[in-house]
């Protein structure tokens, strides 16, 4: 007999609810889009009366979680830049020149004095005025070497130390280390661009390593190629140097280890600091905009425990001298250090605006860009392509559809018609999924969509051609029902495996495009195995309790 338990009736129904509930923003798009763009502004800081006239578009009560468009249907920006590795091998000398001047200091009996001299930005190059003592001043710096940590790297150091004639000390970063750098660096800067574009808000981007040295960047729904630019290649490199000297010549020859920076708050004002800063913003876990005590915009910093470590005994070392916070080769404060400074939290002051200051914390947290990105390829694709595709697509799910609707209800009468609600609590059941997981919805992936609706339907013409086959035998409509449902399961759950699989290793093996063709082809695939299983078969047997027709037609 057609009988289902209670509580199957009520978990399929749930299902189908949730599904329906899930799927209800798409409906509204372009409000709860507003919405949501606003909650996260304000939530960044920005609360200001459009973003709360945008947040009131759709209920917090509701879920907001939307399909996202991909480049081809939305528009948006695509670069690829070329990551100029180069550049952290003189980054990596500079800061390694403190070290070995403290670590040569307590050698001075025996090599005298330590100066650093010019020479190529990628190595370093130290005289000492006693050469006799030569051996002992390489010894003394080889012992500084690390280990590279990279299994290619095995057995190899960081650092290459030799003597230049009698008296000079050349050290250079070691073939291995470079190999090494040039991953850190590469992965740094794709984590880096990742999140920088996240913390505006850009919906689904695609960021990827393309070869040894370059980063595939594509942003929907962003006005340009030069905005994203913009977003990207702002470096806000954070650092707190120490300060030699004050002077008003901007040309003033600051000596070997120190650069001149420009203040902010004064044109006329230049600081002399030391090139090697004390901490970075790489040491940075958390930047918040915020309020001085005078109220004047500011933003609020704090360190990770090895920045908070240096930075703590610099200011207990150092107290009554100025220190100068650097950002992006500009001194925006030179405080003097009034007292020790643990805990390595701290505030950052100056002539901020109440939007300067929030772009500043989002541009801290995101980090400092490793090294320099050069743009070889800049393309903005423009809505009118999005929107023509997505056009397209519509019109393309609406035929099929329609057709496959007007095909069922010929061909099977009511149950056909019990199909067809089928389909469309199907079609809701995807879009929920996607908005769910977060997914992107491609010009390829609408292809999928189109395929599973003509797809949908097949297992439903597999149960009621079986159907057909037993009422041929003579059997009454429940058991022919019943037998329907039953004798098909298996061909169904079959064809529907071999054709999920296929899903799955287009969704592994491809990228871009073929994935957004996997996802909804998969989704759409566990969405109509559901609905032509549980939800059609319900349908069926609620409609024989209530009129216990005794025939059928199908």
């Amino acid at each position: 007999m057609l009988q289902i338990e209670a509580w199957k009736r009520v978990v399929i129904w749930a299902v189908c609810a949730v599904g329906l509930f899930l799927a209800m923003p798409n409906a509204f798009y372009t409000n709860v889009e507003k919405h949501n763009d606003a909650a996260q502004a304000i939530e960044l800081g920005a609360d200001t009366p459009d973003n709360q006239a945008d947040l009131g578009l759709w209920p917090t009560w509701l879920p907001s979680s939307l399909v996202n468009l991909g480049l081809d249907l939305r528009g948006g920006a695509h670069l690829l830049a070329e990551v100029q590795l180069s550049d952290v091998y003189a980054s990596r000398m500079e800061a390694m020149w403190p070290e070995i001047r403290d670590a040569l200091r307590p050698e001075r009996a025996t090599i005298g004095t330590i100066r650093l001299q010019p020479g190529p930005e990628d190595e370093l190059r130290i005289r000492i005025s006693e050469p006799a003592g030569m051996q002992r001043a390489l010894a003394v710096v080889r012992d500084l070497a690390q280990p590279v940590q990279t299994l290619t790297g095995v057995g190899s150091t960081d650092i290459e130390v030799r003597a230049n004639g009698e008296d000079m000390i050349v050290v250079t970063l070691s073939e291995a280390e470079r190999l090494a750098s040039d991953e850190r660096t590469l992965l740094q800067s794709l984590e880096i661009v990742r999140r920088r574009i996240d913390e505006v808000g850009t919906r689904e981007p695609t960021i990827q390593r393309q070869g040894a040295d370059r980063i595939l960047i594509q942003v929907p729904g962003i006005g340009s190629a030069s905005e994203l630019k913009a977003i990207i290649g702002t470096t806000a490199q954070l650092t707190f140097n120490p300060v030699v000297n004050f002077t008003t010549d901007g040309d003033a020859v600051p000596g070997v280890g120190n650069k001149v920076l420009p203040g902010v708050e004064d044109e006329n004002e230049f600081y002399i600091v030391e090139a090697a800063p004390v901490v970075t913003g790489e040491d940075l876990v958390d930047a918040q905009p915020s309020f001085d005590q005078n109220g004047n915009p500011a933003v609020n910093f704090r360190f990770n425990t090895a920045g908070a470590r240096l930075f703590g005994d610099y200011t207990a070392d150092n107290i009554g001298t100025p220190f100068a916070i650097v950002l992006d080769d500009e001194v925006i404060s030179a405080p003097v250090i009034q007292d020790h400074i643990p805990g390595g939290s701290g505030i950052i002051t100056g002539q901020f605006t109440v939007e300067d200051s929030t772009n500043l914390a989002v541009l801290l947290r995101a980090g400092a860009l490793p090294a320099e990105l050069t743009f070889l390829e800049e393309r903005t694709i423009g809505p009118e392509l999005g929107q023509d595709s997505i056009d397209a697509g519509k019109v393309a799910t609406m035929v099929a559809f329609a057709a496959v609707l007007v095909f069922m209800a010929l061909s099977y009468g009511l149950f056909g018609i019990f199909a067809n609600i089928a389909l469309i609590i199907n079609i809701c059941l995807i879009f929920g999924l996607l908005s769910v997981i977060g997914g992107t919805l491609t010009l390829p992936g609408i292809a999928g969509i189109v395929l599973t609706v003509g797809m949908a339907v097949d297992a439903n013409v597999l149960v009621f051609e079986r159907i057909r086959e037993e009422l041929r035998t003579a059997k009454g409509p429940a058991r022919a029902i019943q037998l329907g449902y039953e004798k098909a399961l298996s061909a169904i759950i079959d064809a529907n495996i071999t054709t999920f699989i296929t899903a799955v290793i287009l969704f592994a093996m491809g990228s871009g495009p073929v994935r957004g063709f996997a996802i909804t082809l998969g989704l759409g695939i566990l969405t109509s195995v559901f609905t032509a299983i549980f939800v059609t078969r319900l349908m069926v047997v609620m409609w024989f309790e209530r009129r216990r027709p005794k025939t059928i037609e199908v």
